[in-house]
Protein backbone atom coordinates (compact mmCIF):
# COMPACT_ATOMS: atom_id res chain seq x y z
CA UNK A 1 0.00 0.00 0.00
CA UNK A 2 1.26 3.31 -0.93
CA UNK A 3 0.38 4.46 3.04
CA UNK A 4 3.29 2.36 3.85
CA UNK A 5 5.83 4.17 1.55
CA UNK A 6 6.31 6.78 3.90
CA UNK A 7 8.50 5.02 6.75
CA UNK A 8 7.25 7.51 10.15
CA UNK A 9 3.84 5.99 8.96
CA UNK A 10 5.05 2.41 8.56
CA UNK A 11 6.87 2.76 12.21
CA UNK A 12 3.92 4.04 13.90
CA UNK A 13 1.80 1.25 12.65
CA UNK A 14 5.03 -0.74 13.50
CA UNK A 15 4.82 0.62 16.82
CA UNK A 16 0.78 -0.12 17.47
CA UNK A 17 0.89 -3.29 16.52
CA UNK A 18 3.72 -4.66 18.74
CA UNK A 19 1.78 -2.66 21.52
CA UNK A 20 -1.55 -4.98 20.82
CA UNK A 21 0.75 -7.76 20.03
CA UNK A 22 2.44 -7.39 23.94
CA UNK A 23 -1.39 -6.67 25.40
CA UNK A 24 -2.47 -9.94 23.82
CA UNK A 25 0.35 -12.12 25.19
CA UNK A 26 0.87 -10.71 28.70
CA UNK A 27 -3.23 -11.06 28.70
CA UNK A 28 -3.07 -14.81 27.70
CA UNK A 29 -0.11 -15.52 30.06
CA UNK A 30 -2.44 -13.71 33.27
CA UNK A 31 -5.47 -15.96 32.10
CA UNK A 32 -3.24 -18.78 32.36
CA UNK A 33 -1.63 -18.38 35.68
CA UNK A 34 -4.74 -15.93 37.57
CA UNK A 35 -7.38 -17.69 36.07
CA UNK A 36 -10.54 -15.74 37.14
CA UNK A 37 -8.41 -13.33 39.40
CA UNK A 38 -6.95 -11.86 36.11
CA UNK A 39 -9.94 -9.41 34.94
CA UNK A 40 -8.25 -6.79 37.26
CA UNK A 41 -4.58 -7.32 35.92
CA UNK A 42 -5.68 -7.35 32.24
CA UNK A 43 -7.77 -4.26 32.04
CA UNK A 44 -4.32 -2.29 33.80
CA UNK A 45 -2.69 -3.74 31.16
CA UNK A 46 -5.34 -2.27 28.38
CA UNK A 47 -5.39 0.99 29.83
CA UNK A 48 -1.33 0.51 29.39
CA UNK A 49 -1.51 -0.17 25.74
CA UNK A 50 -4.49 2.35 25.43
CA UNK A 51 -1.77 5.06 26.95
CA UNK A 52 1.15 3.84 24.97
CA UNK A 53 -0.82 3.95 21.27
CA UNK A 54 -2.10 7.53 22.83
CA UNK A 55 1.48 8.56 23.51
CA UNK A 56 2.42 7.03 19.73
CA UNK A 57 -0.21 8.79 17.63
CA UNK A 58 -0.48 12.05 19.69
CA UNK A 59 4.02 12.33 18.94
CA UNK A 60 3.44 11.00 15.44
CA UNK A 61 0.79 13.82 14.63
CA UNK A 62 2.64 16.74 16.19
CA UNK A 63 6.03 15.91 14.31
CA UNK A 64 3.26 16.32 11.37
CA UNK A 65 1.62 19.66 12.50
CA UNK A 66 5.04 20.67 12.63
CA UNK A 67 6.10 20.07 9.42
CA UNK A 68 2.95 21.37 8.08
CA UNK A 69 3.61 24.16 10.33
CA UNK A 70 6.78 25.11 8.67
CA UNK A 71 5.77 23.97 5.05
CA UNK A 72 2.92 27.07 5.38
CA UNK A 73 5.35 29.33 6.92
CA UNK A 74 7.86 28.89 3.94
CA UNK A 75 4.50 29.43 1.70
CA UNK A 76 3.98 32.85 3.45
CA UNK A 77 7.46 33.58 3.01
CA UNK A 78 7.53 33.26 -0.79
CA UNK A 79 3.92 35.10 -0.87
CA UNK A 80 5.54 38.03 0.92
CA UNK A 81 8.14 38.33 -1.70
CA UNK A 82 11.15 35.86 -0.92
CA UNK A 83 11.52 34.21 -4.09
CA UNK A 84 14.26 31.53 -3.04
CA UNK A 85 12.14 29.86 -0.24
CA UNK A 86 11.57 26.29 -0.76
CA UNK A 87 9.99 23.26 1.22
CA UNK A 88 12.30 20.55 2.51
CA UNK A 89 11.26 17.36 0.74
CA UNK A 90 13.82 14.53 1.82
CA UNK A 91 11.18 11.88 2.56
CA UNK A 92 8.92 9.69 1.24
CA UNK A 93 5.11 9.74 1.02
CA UNK A 94 2.21 11.38 -0.14
CA UNK A 95 3.20 14.34 1.90
CA UNK A 96 6.49 15.02 0.59
CA UNK A 97 5.21 13.81 -2.96
CA UNK A 98 3.19 17.17 -2.11
CA UNK A 99 6.48 19.74 -1.04
CA UNK A 100 7.89 18.40 -4.03
CA UNK A 101 5.62 19.56 -6.46
CA UNK A 102 4.80 22.73 -4.72
CA UNK A 103 8.77 23.32 -5.27
CA UNK A 104 8.35 22.30 -8.73
CA UNK A 105 5.78 25.66 -9.19
CA UNK A 106 7.61 27.83 -7.30
CA UNK A 107 10.32 27.01 -9.97
CA UNK A 108 8.33 27.25 -12.86
CA UNK A 109 6.51 30.48 -11.45
CA UNK A 110 10.06 31.76 -10.45
CA UNK A 111 10.83 31.24 -14.02
CA UNK A 112 7.97 32.82 -15.67
CA UNK A 113 8.32 36.12 -13.00
CA UNK A 114 11.67 36.19 -14.46
CA UNK A 115 10.45 35.76 -18.26
CA UNK A 116 8.18 38.41 -17.81
CA UNK A 117 10.55 40.87 -16.00
CA UNK A 118 12.81 40.61 -19.51
CA UNK A 119 10.17 40.80 -21.52
CA UNK A 120 8.81 43.82 -20.02
CA UNK A 121 11.98 45.40 -20.12
CA UNK A 122 12.12 44.73 -23.68
CA UNK A 123 8.79 46.22 -24.49
CA UNK A 124 9.73 49.29 -22.74
CA UNK A 125 12.71 49.85 -25.03
CA UNK A 126 10.03 48.83 -28.32
CA UNK A 127 7.25 51.24 -26.88
CA UNK A 128 9.98 54.14 -26.66
CA UNK A 129 12.00 53.42 -29.80
CA UNK A 130 8.27 53.04 -31.29
CA UNK A 131 6.93 56.26 -30.06
CA UNK A 132 10.35 58.05 -31.22
CA UNK A 133 9.99 56.49 -34.89
CA UNK A 134 5.85 57.51 -34.78
CA UNK A 135 6.18 60.91 -33.35
CA UNK A 136 8.48 62.73 -35.71
CA UNK A 137 7.39 61.88 -38.98
CA UNK A 138 3.79 62.91 -37.51
CA UNK A 139 5.69 66.26 -36.06
CA UNK A 140 6.84 66.79 -39.73
CA UNK A 141 3.65 66.28 -41.28
CA UNK A 142 2.12 68.56 -39.24
CA UNK A 143 4.28 71.07 -40.50
CA UNK A 144 4.05 70.74 -43.82
CA UNK A 145 0.60 70.93 -43.77
CA UNK A 146 0.88 73.99 -42.01
CA UNK A 147 2.72 75.30 -44.56
CA UNK A 148 1.17 74.35 -47.36
CA UNK A 149 -1.80 76.40 -45.52
CA UNK A 150 -0.34 79.15 -45.13
CA UNK A 151 0.89 79.23 -49.00
CA UNK A 152 -2.73 78.59 -50.02
CA UNK A 153 -4.36 81.29 -48.43
CA UNK A 154 -5.90 82.64 -51.91
CA UNK A 155 -6.91 79.06 -52.35
CA UNK A 156 -9.80 77.79 -50.27
CA UNK A 157 -10.29 74.05 -51.81
CA UNK A 158 -6.96 73.83 -50.82
CA UNK A 159 -7.34 75.43 -47.69
CA UNK A 160 -10.38 73.52 -47.03
CA UNK A 161 -8.47 70.37 -47.79
CA UNK A 162 -5.37 71.31 -45.79
CA UNK A 163 -7.85 71.70 -42.56
CA UNK A 164 -9.06 68.12 -43.47
CA UNK A 165 -5.95 66.74 -42.83
CA UNK A 166 -4.89 68.74 -40.07
CA UNK A 167 -7.89 66.48 -38.45
CA UNK A 168 -6.42 63.65 -39.50
CA UNK A 169 -3.43 64.41 -38.25
CA UNK A 170 -4.61 64.86 -34.79
CA UNK A 171 -6.89 61.80 -35.12
CA UNK A 172 -3.82 59.89 -36.16
CA UNK A 173 -1.47 61.62 -33.50
CA UNK A 174 -4.44 60.64 -30.65
CA UNK A 175 -4.25 57.33 -32.00
CA UNK A 176 -1.20 56.63 -31.27
CA UNK A 177 -0.77 58.54 -28.04
CA UNK A 178 -3.33 55.96 -26.50
CA UNK A 179 -2.07 52.64 -27.69
CA UNK A 180 1.21 53.91 -26.63
CA UNK A 181 -0.27 54.72 -23.37
CA UNK A 182 -2.57 51.61 -23.30
CA UNK A 183 0.57 49.46 -24.19
CA UNK A 184 2.43 50.85 -21.32
CA UNK A 185 0.04 50.38 -18.52
CA UNK A 186 -0.18 46.70 -20.15
CA UNK A 187 3.64 46.13 -19.98
CA UNK A 188 3.54 47.32 -16.07
CA UNK A 189 6.19 49.85 -17.07
CA UNK A 190 4.72 52.85 -15.43
CA UNK A 191 5.26 53.75 -11.83
CA UNK A 192 2.18 55.71 -10.63
CA UNK A 193 3.78 58.85 -8.49
CA UNK A 194 0.82 58.94 -5.79
CA UNK A 195 -0.14 61.61 -3.94
CA UNK A 196 -2.84 63.41 -1.97
CA UNK A 197 -4.88 65.38 -4.64
CA UNK A 198 -7.70 67.37 -4.59
CA UNK A 199 -10.74 66.03 -6.54
CA UNK A 200 -11.82 69.88 -6.99
CA UNK A 201 -8.45 70.87 -8.62
CA UNK A 202 -8.49 67.82 -11.00
CA UNK A 203 -11.68 68.36 -12.28
CA UNK A 204 -11.47 71.72 -12.87
CA UNK A 205 -8.16 71.33 -15.41
CA UNK A 206 -10.09 68.81 -17.28
CA UNK A 207 -12.84 71.73 -17.89
CA UNK A 208 -10.25 74.41 -17.87
CA UNK A 209 -9.53 71.73 -20.96
CA UNK A 210 -12.20 71.33 -22.94
CA UNK A 211 -14.18 74.62 -22.32
CA UNK A 212 -12.80 76.09 -25.60
CA UNK A 213 -14.66 73.35 -27.17
CA UNK A 214 -17.51 73.17 -25.00
CA UNK A 215 -18.04 77.00 -26.17
CA UNK A 216 -17.71 76.34 -29.61
CA UNK A 217 -20.42 73.35 -29.66
CA UNK A 218 -22.62 75.66 -27.42
CA UNK A 219 -21.97 72.80 -23.93
CA UNK A 220 -22.11 73.48 -20.73
CA UNK A 221 -18.98 71.69 -18.05
CA UNK A 222 -20.42 71.77 -14.68
CA UNK A 223 -18.94 70.70 -11.87
CA UNK A 224 -20.37 69.89 -8.66
CA UNK A 225 -18.63 68.49 -5.48
CA UNK A 226 -17.12 69.08 -2.25
CA UNK A 227 -13.66 71.07 -2.51
CA UNK A 228 -11.95 69.73 1.07
CA UNK A 229 -12.66 66.21 -1.13
CA UNK A 230 -8.92 64.42 -1.76
CA UNK A 231 -7.62 61.30 -3.34
CA UNK A 232 -4.33 59.57 -3.13
CA UNK A 233 -3.55 59.29 -7.18
CA UNK A 234 -1.24 59.98 -10.01
CA UNK A 235 -2.68 63.43 -11.01
CA UNK A 236 -1.80 63.18 -14.69
CA UNK A 237 -3.18 59.33 -15.47
CA UNK A 238 -6.20 60.46 -13.66
CA UNK A 239 -6.66 63.69 -15.02
CA UNK A 240 -6.39 61.67 -18.58
CA UNK A 241 -8.91 59.31 -17.42
CA UNK A 242 -11.61 61.84 -16.45
CA UNK A 243 -10.29 64.20 -19.86
CA UNK A 244 -11.35 60.90 -21.57
CA UNK A 245 -14.64 60.69 -20.13
CA UNK A 246 -15.54 64.33 -20.75
CA UNK A 247 -14.21 63.96 -24.51
CA UNK A 248 -16.82 60.68 -24.91
CA UNK A 249 -19.16 63.00 -23.14
CA UNK A 250 -18.79 65.86 -25.99
CA UNK A 251 -19.11 63.83 -28.37
CA UNK A 252 -22.48 62.29 -27.84
CA UNK A 253 -23.98 65.52 -26.95
CA UNK A 254 -25.50 68.32 -28.88
CA UNK A 255 -25.62 72.02 -28.44
CA UNK A 256 -27.80 73.04 -24.92
CA UNK A 257 -26.65 69.56 -23.83
CA UNK A 258 -24.19 69.82 -20.42
CA UNK A 259 -21.40 67.59 -19.32
CA UNK A 260 -21.50 67.57 -15.68
CA UNK A 261 -18.52 66.52 -13.48
CA UNK A 262 -19.45 65.45 -10.02
CA UNK A 263 -17.72 63.76 -7.22
CA UNK A 264 -18.07 62.35 -3.49
CA UNK A 265 -16.20 61.05 -0.46
CA UNK A 266 -17.44 57.86 1.23
CA UNK A 267 -15.87 56.31 4.69
CA UNK A 268 -14.21 53.66 2.16
CA UNK A 269 -14.58 55.47 -1.30
CA UNK A 270 -13.69 58.38 -3.39
CA UNK A 271 -16.42 58.49 -6.33
CA UNK A 272 -15.64 60.70 -9.49
CA UNK A 273 -18.59 60.71 -12.00
CA UNK A 274 -19.40 62.19 -15.28
CA UNK A 275 -22.46 62.77 -16.55
CA UNK A 276 -24.51 63.87 -19.55
CA UNK A 277 -27.96 64.33 -21.31
CA UNK A 278 -26.78 63.50 -24.24
CA UNK A 279 -28.16 60.71 -26.94
CA UNK A 280 -26.95 57.82 -24.75
CA UNK A 281 -25.91 54.39 -25.48
CA UNK A 282 -28.23 51.47 -26.70
CA UNK A 283 -28.20 48.40 -24.52
CA UNK A 284 -26.62 46.27 -26.57
CA UNK A 285 -23.81 48.24 -26.28
CA UNK A 286 -22.99 48.65 -22.71
CA UNK A 287 -21.49 44.95 -22.15
CA UNK A 288 -18.87 46.56 -25.11
CA UNK A 289 -18.03 49.63 -24.51
CA UNK A 290 -14.82 49.66 -22.75
CA UNK A 291 -13.58 47.05 -25.36
CA UNK A 292 -10.41 48.35 -27.42
CA UNK A 293 -11.42 49.77 -31.65
CA UNK A 294 -15.44 49.02 -29.83
CA UNK A 295 -17.49 51.20 -32.49
CA UNK A 296 -20.89 51.15 -32.46
CA UNK A 297 -23.28 50.47 -35.15
CA UNK A 298 -25.23 53.51 -34.00
CA UNK A 299 -22.62 55.79 -33.94
CA UNK A 300 -20.42 55.61 -37.44
CA UNK A 301 -20.83 59.76 -37.85
CA UNK A 302 -19.39 59.88 -34.40
CA UNK A 303 -15.64 60.58 -34.21
CA UNK A 304 -13.71 58.50 -32.28
CA UNK A 305 -11.38 55.49 -32.16
CA UNK A 306 -12.66 53.47 -29.68
CA UNK A 307 -9.53 53.60 -27.44
CA UNK A 308 -10.69 56.50 -24.61
CA UNK A 309 -12.91 54.04 -22.71
CA UNK A 310 -10.65 51.32 -22.25
CA UNK A 311 -8.07 53.39 -21.62
CA UNK A 312 -9.98 54.88 -19.04
CA UNK A 313 -10.49 51.95 -17.34
CA UNK A 314 -7.00 50.76 -17.51
CA UNK A 315 -6.28 53.89 -15.85
CA UNK A 316 -8.60 53.19 -12.81
CA UNK A 317 -7.88 49.42 -12.43
CA UNK A 318 -4.37 50.97 -12.19
CA UNK A 319 -5.24 52.64 -9.66
CA UNK A 320 -7.46 49.76 -8.06
CA UNK A 321 -10.82 51.16 -8.85
CA UNK A 322 -13.36 50.36 -11.11
CA UNK A 323 -15.84 52.07 -13.50
CA UNK A 324 -19.46 51.65 -13.67
CA UNK A 325 -21.44 53.13 -16.54
CA UNK A 326 -25.39 53.66 -16.66
CA UNK A 327 -27.16 55.45 -19.88
CA UNK A 328 -30.76 55.09 -21.32
CA UNK A 329 -31.21 55.45 -25.25
CA UNK A 330 -31.80 59.46 -25.64
CA UNK A 331 -31.64 60.11 -21.68
CA UNK A 332 -27.87 60.74 -20.94
CA UNK A 333 -25.06 58.46 -19.54
CA UNK A 334 -23.33 58.38 -15.82
CA UNK A 335 -19.61 57.10 -16.24
CA UNK A 336 -18.50 56.55 -12.07
CA UNK A 337 -15.26 55.60 -11.37
CA UNK A 338 -14.83 54.16 -7.39
CA UNK A 339 -11.19 54.61 -5.56
CA UNK A 340 -10.88 52.67 -2.52
CA UNK A 341 -9.69 54.91 0.40
CA UNK A 342 -6.37 53.00 2.07
CA UNK A 343 -6.76 52.21 5.52
CA UNK A 344 -4.07 52.36 8.01
CA UNK A 345 -4.17 49.01 10.16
Amino acid sequence: MKIFVNRKIKMLFCSIFLCIFAFAVISALLLEFLGKGAGLPVMICALCMSAAILILCYRYFLEQHKIMEDAISRITEYLSGNREITIECNDEGELYRLFHEVNSLVSIMNAHAENEKNAKKFLKRTISDISHQLKTPLAALNIYNGLIQEEAKEFPGILELGRLSEQELDRIETLVQNLLKITKLDAGTIVLEKSLESVSGLAESVKERFAFRAGQEGKEIILSGDKETALLCDRSWITEAVGNLVKNALDHTKEGNFIRIEWRAFASVVQIAVKDNGSGIHQEDLPHIFKRFYRSRFSKDTPGIGLGLSLTKAIAEAHNGTVEVESTKGGGTSFTMNFLIPTKL
